[in-house]
């Protein structure tokens, strides 16, 4: 369904880093839901790599179930970044990804992120250095500019395929919005034309399976890449995918599905991380699953303080006994405690994008590993 350089995928929807939150248990979760095939880590810096740095290392842990995966890399010497992404192939790596979008002025101020943006002949100088040392896809995620004023995107974009780079990632705001405002689709649609020998992936605002199609059907993208609408609804690629194949939205997943789901990630989470810190990292993954839920503040106020896997099933354990005083006799929220279906109108004017953007907030970032 998609082909990046060499790399041939079976799906053009992607997970799209989330600083602090696209760790391996949260990708491996996406892909047991479905619809995703590349799934790209947290960025991590470049220099961290070469120089082994363990936090760095713990960054772009992956196995065999995690496949294919690219590594998101950010830095700005030429040198750096080619050894970085030359360690990465040596691991198995399927595709480097290079940040050139990051808004946040600790990236920003090393000359990395978004800053790559405003210095078109030595980003792409860097990387040509790059393509030229590697067998993998290289590939860029910028934005649509510094800001208004600067709107460099297209220009960036056919520099970069003038270098070599496979396919390029947009998300559809400037760096002077972070993530403020609405996305800019006709902004993508730009990039979309300026180099139409490259797949361009659009990203910014996809939190429902309307908002991926619209943004297919606005801009000719030839891919849609999600990322806090996929950490607040895991099911959107699988359902993104039946969608554009049949024409056939599906139904919300159960109130058990959900719940199986959390559980299967906060056993990754202890997998990968140990019980302490992994347990402690999912007081921040788990809210996001309860906003689905239905009532739950006794949930939300009992997972944030957790620390051991005893804690976790204790809180849930009380969770889903509480909830029952608001439920039928199948278990089914009864109908004045029933959610509204979500966006169900996402996109459809600049209206319906505010509110969907107001729905899902920016995660708390950027992660002290950087």
């Amino acid at each position: 369904m998609f082909q990046m350089g060499t790399l041939g995928l079976g799906s053009n929807l992607f997970l799209s880093p989330l600083a602090g939150y696209t760790n391996l248990p949260f990708r491996l979760v996406i892909r047991e839901v479905g619809g995703v095939d590349l799934c790209t880590t947290d960025l991590v810096n470049a220099r961290s790599l070469i120089e082994r740095n363990p936090k760095a290392l713990k960054l772009i842990e992956t196995n065999d179930a995690d496949r294919p995966v690219a590594v998101q890399l950010f830095g700005a010497v030429p040198e750096e970044m080619r050894d970085a992404a030359l360690y990465l192939e040596s691991l198995g790596v399927s595709a480097i990804d290079i940040n050139m979008g990051c808004p946040v002025r600790k990236v920003v101020k090393t000359g990395g992120g978004s800053a790559m943006m405003t210095e078109l002949p030595k980003t792409q100088a860097l990387v040509r250095g790059m393509v030229e040392a590697l067998k993998i896809p290289v590939t860029a995620k910028m934005r649509l500019g510094w800001d208004d004023d600067n709107i460099t995107a297209p220009d960036l974009a056919r520099a970069l395929a003038d270098a070599g780079c496979t396919t390029i990632f947009i998300h559809g705001r400037t760096r002077a919005q972070g993530f403020e405002g609405t996305v800019k689709l006709d902004g993508i649609r730009r990039v979309v034309k300026a180099v139409p020998s490259l797949p361009v992936v659009g990203n910014g605002d996809v939190t429902s399976v309307e908002a991926a199609s619209h943004m297919f059907e606005a801009t000719g993208c030839a891919g849609v890449s999600i990322g806090r609408g996929a950490f607040y609804n895991p099911w959107i690629f699988k359902h993104t995918r039946h969608y554009i194949e049949t024409g056939e939205l599906l139904p919300e997943p159960s109130f058990e599905e959900r719940i199986r789901v959390l559980r299967r990630h906060y056993d990754l989470m202890i997998e990968v991380f140990g019980e302490d810190r992994g347990s402690v990292m999912f007081r921040k993954v788990a809210p996001w699953y309860a906003k689905r839920f239905g009532p739950a503040k006794p949930f939300n106020k009992a997972i944030v303080q957790i620390s051991t896997r005893d804690e976790f099933e204790n809180a849930l354990g009380d969770y889903l006994d509480w909830r029952t005083q608001f439920t039928d006799a199948s278990g089914n929220l009864r109908p004045q405690y029933e959610l509204e279906p979500l966006m169900a109108s996402f996109m459809k004017d600049q209206e319906s994008s505010v509110e969907s953007r107001k729905s899902i907030p920016v995660p708390k970032g950027p992660v002290e590993v950087w």
